[in-house]
């Protein structure tokens, strides 16, 4: 299995007015995040609007990415549903596409117990052959992991990985105390140098489609314990996850990539595209930005 570290950026999802997946955008969008140094990618992450596709829709999205990665990097394909048995089938999907990994997200309509949420995770694991990252955004999702699950589901062999947005860092530590087989990887709810500095191995977020370089520069820094140079680096480039707080996420980046000239479309409705003035503001930051 692969050891995934690094910088693996949520990609989005270019979609036009009738629906269609413009994979030749999001195909030139991968490319030249490997180009600029990314260590992986993520489609159908959240910045890739996953609650808002169709089965298609995804499918595309995951097959114009490994497409356009040619094994250059991992892909980690999304897989996200309130039913165990198709998250099962779109994780099988993914991995006969030639997906590398699986990023595993839970939705939930009405409440779920942990012994349920625990089943419908290790139902993914035990469909696939390849690595299975658990999500956990608790600010999103019905149904969180608790500390007591995520324990008992790093013992899967192939539950290796974590990526956790619940903006508590503490929590991070938690789980790298009572998991210490886990892998985890920052959100861009966290600050990525601060969870490199407690034993995190990258970020999967949303801000590295638009500022990839940047990203790929302080991974480096963190990674080689340049933490002084790290520090500068982030202070910087925390503007970008400011905004996050600000705006809608798809939008965000989907407006900074219209500025740097990708052809993306809007999100999908019934989110909305940023206005005049927001599309301003997220200008702005891109042009301060080192």
């Amino acid at each position: 299995m692969p050891d995934l570290h690094g910088v693996f950026p949520y990609l989005i999802s270019p979609i036009d007015a009738s629906g269609s997946i413009k994979t030749d955008v999001l195909g030139k969008l991968s490319n030249d995040l490997i180009k600029a140094g990314v260590h992986g990618l993520t489609p159908l992450g959240s910045t890739g609007e996953f609650a808002y596709l169709n089965r298609e829709q995804r499918a595309a999205v995951v097959q114009a990415t490994i497409e356009a990665a040619q094994s250059r990097v991992p892909v980690i394909a999304g897989v996200s549903s309130t039913a165990t048995a198709d998250a099962v089938e779109q994780a099988r999907h993914y991995q006969q596409l030639g997906a590398d990994g699986i990023l595993a997200i839970c939705e939930a309509y009405f409440p779920l117990k942990d012994a349920q949420v625990e089943a419908y995770f290790r139902a993914i694991a035990d469909a696939v052959d390849i690595p299975v990252v658990l999500y956990t955004n608790p600010n999103f999702q019905r149904s969180d992991l608790t500390l007591d699950v995520i324990a008992r589901l790093s013992q899967h062999a192939r539950i290796r990985y974590i990526k956790d947005a619940s903006t508590n860092t503490g929590r991070l530590l938690s789980i790298m105390n009572r998991a210490p087989s886990m892998k985890v990887f920052s959100a861009s709810a966290h600050i990525p140098a601060a969870v490199m500095l407690i034993g995190g191995v990258g970020w999967m977020a949303g801000p590295a489609c638009i500022v990839p370089r940047q990203s790929v520069k302080l991974y480096d820094l963190c990674h080689a314990g340049k933490w002084a140079e790290a520090m500068a680096l982030q202070r910087e480039m925390w503007r970008v996850n400011e905004a996050f707080a600000r705006f809608n996420l798809a939008a965000c980046i989907k407006a900074g990539l219209q500025i740097q000239g990708y052809d993306v479309g809007d999100p999908v409705p019934p989110q909305a595209a940023l206005g005049p003035e927001e599309r301003k503001a997220v200008e702005q930051i891109l042009a301060a930005l080192p």
